[in-house]
């Protein structure tokens, strides 16, 4: 068989083994957090690319892929064709779908100037939609922000909550239901359920401040973002303007000094910029105090300096002792 026949037949083979996988890892999921029962088979078709909606069923907090990253993707499929079809659910009381996985090879294919493309039609509930639309993502993109993550697990946790218990579960309490519900998905994603939570509580942001803590982490570190998401909407708004002062990096400290002063969930703006303003002019004094002098018993280190010689060397190897001991 001619090589390029070859890469062809391998590429298509890998893509049918993802293809199992993209359903079966929805599926498997979603029979560990709600019943133990096999799909149905789905129904494969060619789909008119027009009749097809974005999944809307709830926000999972996925980014379309950029113009320049579609546009390749785009190039790439006109040269090999689709190699992974999409999956997506039949809208009640419509002759349309709504795409459950392949919103980028969706949009992808239109640009390559085709009218229809391949699908799976799956019969699927909310939950199941929810858990084939989120696991695949979660699995193969590396590149999902945190507060992508962030949106898919709470997606998920909260469709098994609108579900209730699973029957063959020992549980007792919605809290003893929930522990075990974030158990299975950390197992099942390889993370823990502290990363689960950071996550979950990072989704919790504003759209002003998400943005900016995906797209200029410098201006917005994880740790004050963290602060930020026990604050309700209203009073996040404070925080947007103090994120983008040029030559300004809002800091724990001073996020620590604003929790103090107006403790979450709620807080008037004007006291946010208040405690903000005080904790900044705080700063700046201690910048520009004179340094303090650190002073040590000469006593106690009289045997050392007879052995070294000289203070220089005592401070040499005593800052070498922090860096080793500290940083």
């Amino acid at each position: 068989m001619p090589k390029p026949d070859m890469n062809a037949m391998l590429k298509r083979r890998m893509a049918a083994t993802q293809q199992a996988s993209e359903l079966q890892v929805g599926n498997e999921v979603y029979e560990k957090l709600f019943e133990p029962v096999p799909a149905s088979s789905p129904m494969i078709r060619d789909l008119p690319v027009d009749k097809l909606r974005p999944f809307f069923t709830a926000d999972i907090g996925f980014h379309p892929y950029p113009k320049d990253k579609l546009v390749a993707f785009s190039k790439q499929l006109a040269e090999e064709g689709l190699l992974e079809r999409i999956i997506v659910r039949r809208i009640a009381g419509s002759d349309s779908y709504e795409i459950l996985a392949g919103h980028n090879r969706t949009a992808a294919w239109r640009l390559t100037g085709n009218t229809t493309i391949s699908a799976e039609i799956v019969n699927a509930d909310d939950a199941r939609a929810i858990i084939i639309a989120t696991a695949t993502n979660l699995l193969r993109r590396q590149d999902l922000t945190i507060i992508e993550r962030g949106k898919a697990y709470k997606a998920m946790l909260d469709a098994k909550k609108r579900q209730g218990a699973r029957t063959d579960m020992a549980t007792s309490g919605e809290n003893r239901q929930k522990f075990l519900t974030r158990e299975i998905v950390a197992e099942f994603f390889g993370v823990t359920e502290y990363e689960i939570r950071k996550a979950i509580k990072l989704a919790e942001l504003i759209p002003q401040l998400a943005d900016i803590l995906e797209g200029s982490p410098r201006k917005l570190s994880l740790s004050c973002a963290e602060m930020i998401a026990d604050y309700d909407a209203d009073s996040q708004q404070a925080f947007v303007e103090m994120c983008t002062i040029e030559g300004y990096a809002l800091n724990k400290a001073t996020m620590q000094r604003i929790v103090h002063d107006c403790p979450p969930p709620s807080a008037q703006r004007q006291k946010i910029y208040a405690s903000w303003r005080e904790a900044r002019a705080a700063a700046e004094q201690h910048r520009k105090a004179p340094p303090r002098k650190i002073t040590f018993d000469r006593k106690k280190f009289a045997p050392y300096l007879d052995k070294l010689g000289s203070e220089k060397e005592l401070e040499e190897l005593f800052l070498e002792f922090l860096r080793e001991r500290v940083c």
